[in-house]
């Protein structure tokens, strides 16, 4: 990620929403968004939509088929047991097992996908534009590669739409 980037600083969030939908209606692309909060208008605006929650529901179905398929298996087949004149196939009794193990199987594949999708893994690198986004400032970040039609005026637009600092310098990890 060694490249020329422009990074401006907001202030506030509605401040931020504003430039990012002034910019967006130049045709400018945002390569990254950094707040100190979580800003959906903001993830919406860029036009970034995530499949987690599909990718979520199906390790659930899939978790909850395989544990009542192993439940149903050791139960009724492998090593069927009549006890208290209770048939072998005693569904009721799967319910609850069923419904701790397909959290469990949702939680750990959850962390796991969003580990390998976000190239999170210990010792790994950053590139943190500016350390000021985990306090309390908004910033918007431009690759002049991306942009190689980048308006003269994109500065002034920032600026006008309440930037207090706009910066001009090629991001590096962080080790």
């Amino acid at each position: 990620m060694n490249s020329q980037h422009i990074i401006s600083v907001f202030d506030e969030e509605e401040k931020l929403l504003s430039a990012i939908h002034k910019v967006k209606e130049k045709g400018i692309k945002i390569a990254e968004i950094y707040t100190p909060y979580p800003v959906n208008e903001a993830i919406e605006a860029m036009g970034k939509k995530s499949r987690f929650t599909l990718a979520a529901f199906l390790f659930g179905f899939a978790g909850a088929v395989a544990v009542l398929a192993f439940l149903m298996y050791t139960a009724v087949f492998d090593w069927p047991i009549n006890y208290g004149g209770k048939p072998t196939n005693a569904f009721p009794s799967f319910i609850v097992v069923t419904i701790v193990l397909t959290i469990l199987t949702i939680t750990l594949a959850s962390l796991f996908t969003f580990s390998v999708r976000a190239k999170v893994y210990p010792g790994k690198s950053f590139v943190m534009p500016d350390e000021r986004s985990m306090d309390d400032k908004f910033i918007m970040v431009f690759n002049k590669e991306e942009n190689i039609a980048i308006p003269i005026d994109l500065i002034g637009l920032l600026r006008e739409e309440g930037a207090t600092e706009i910066i001009q310098k090629e991001l590096q990890p962080l080790i």
